[in-house]
């Protein structure tokens, strides 16, 4: 293990001009820019190698993808856009692959929803994915399922890199510039432009170029065990759809100006109402009706569709429509017995921490002890405080530690709440004494 920052992490506020004093000797070949890096600046990636690739969508087309990947050797990049912001959904709308021998792919999942048979060839390779934990869940939806994978953020904030997304880690280790200016668009909508798909290609054109120069700074560090039990970590986890939650509706934007339990009653039945509309439409929420507008009706609870229409948010031709709609929902909350009100929600776990002084005080000091450890450890090791251990872990375990405090009664909490063994290495014995204030007392 090594103390020294990374050789080539640069300033939060720097973007370009760093190529001479941090070179990347990772910086690959590259036919088609014309020009290497050079210590001018970072240069511009703006197509593909072989060109941009036509979206695979027939059966005999997979089947010749398929056959080439098969082929291939090495680690897969992978990448899937997906239509958030537009869409209920978050399914995957673009598969995009690249393989030494193999070349690039890119897949479209609406006509070909099983990839299962592109699975079977790739499956025992190492997949290289950017923020792989985004991306998981869709994937799988489409077969893709990895046993192996290197997450390049994740390896970059285990590594404590400062700028961890895909163009800036780009720019920084292997000298060259991508656009992210599609990054928001509506993939869901056909044909692609072909702009969108130089985008896509050039999302998955340096992937495994990048893994190598993170694993090389991993291996200086002495951090590529901890990355091979974060990687292991999100294969096991990483495709479960997210948790659905109790009460969905009180995450509504601008709740907490709704006051009283009639008026967030209509929050409630109004969030509903859009919600119905969204799945069946296909269409993200915000898109039926803003949550501005949410709450604007809670706080006002129009009864009539006049004064409904001047409120913000209800002016668009599309939620004009459904104003009977949302007239109706304000009219089931208003109708509803004291009984059926929302009540503040139990909460499972620890209480926020701002309450933790006046609820228990000797919880809200093994607290700050906890987080001190945290915080400390962390920067000896130059990483992320939140890739050392979850916030929500040090949370629980300081509100209930374990009756006996030892190192091994903490650490089976802490594998409890799915702290990798690196992760509890490090942290042990300190939390250990934190919890138990072993301070001498005057």
């Amino acid at each position: 293990m090594t103390d020294e920052p990374p050789l080539r992490r640069r300033p939060a506020e720097s973007r370009t001009g760093d190529a001479a004093e941090h070179p990347s000797p990772a910086a690959p070949e590259r036919a088609d820019a014309g020009t290497e890096p050079t210590t001018g600046g970072p240069v511009p990636l703006t197509a593909p190698r072989e060109g941009t690739p036509a979206p695979v969508a027939t059966p005999s087309e997979l089947d010749e993808v398929v056959t080439r990947f098969a082929a291939g050797t090495g680690p897969v990049a992978l990448d899937a856009e997906r239509a958030s912001g537009y869409r209920y959904s978050q399914r995957a709308y673009l598969v995009q692959l690249r393989r030494a021998g193999s070349g690039t792919a890119l897949i479209d999942p609406l006509p070909l929803p099983d990839l299962a048979a592109l699975d079977a060839v790739i499956g025992e390779a190492e997949w290289v994915l950017h923020a792989a934990s985004q991306d998981l869940a869709c994937l799988a939806e489409v077969g893709l399922r990895p046993r192996r994978l290197f997450d390049t953020e994740l390896a970059a904030r285990l590594a404590g890199f400062e700028r961890v997304g895909l163009a800036a880690l780009t720019e920084q280790l292997l000298g060259y510039t991508l656009e992210k200016h599609h990054s928001a668009a509506d993939w869901s909508s056909r044909p692609l432009p072909e702009s969108w798909l130089t985008y896509a290609a050039l999302d998955v054109e340096m992937l495994v170029d990048l893994r190598d120069a993170l694993d090389e700074e991993l291996r200086r560090q002495g951090k590529s065990a901890w990355a091979a039990e974060e990687f292991a970590a999100l294969v096991r986890s990483g495709a479960r759809p997210a948790r659905v939650r109790a009460e969905p509706w009180r995450r509504t934007s601008g709740i907490h100006r709704v006051r009283g339990a009639r008026a967030q009653a209509r929050v409630r039945s109004l969030w509903y109402a859009r919600d119905q509309i969204a799945a069946r439409r296909d269409a993200a929420p915000g898109r039926v009706l803003p949550d501005s507008a949410i709450v604007a009706a809670a706080e006002l609870d129009p009864k009539d569709e006049k004064t409904l229409l001047t409120l913000p948010g209800f002016g668009g031709r599309s939620v004009r429509r459904l104003a009977r709609t949302w007239l109706a929902a304000l009219d089931d909350a208003r109708q509803l017995p004291e009984d059926a009100l929302p009540v503040s929600p139990t909460v499972e776990g620890p209480p926020p921490p701002h309450r933790w002084a006046e609820r228990d005080p000797v919880a809200a000091g093994r607290l700050v002890r906890c987080r001190e450890v945290v915080v400390r450890i962390a920067g000896e090791h130059t990483l992320p405080p939140e890739n050392l251990i979850a916030p929500d872990s040090i949370r629980r375990l300081a509100w209930q530690p374990p009756d006996e405090i030892t190192d091994d009664t903490v650490a089976e909490v802490l594998r409890g709440f799915g702290a990798r063994e690196w992760q509890i290495t490090l942290l042990l014995p300190h939390l250990t004494e934190a919890l138990a204030d072993l301070t001498p007392t005057h």
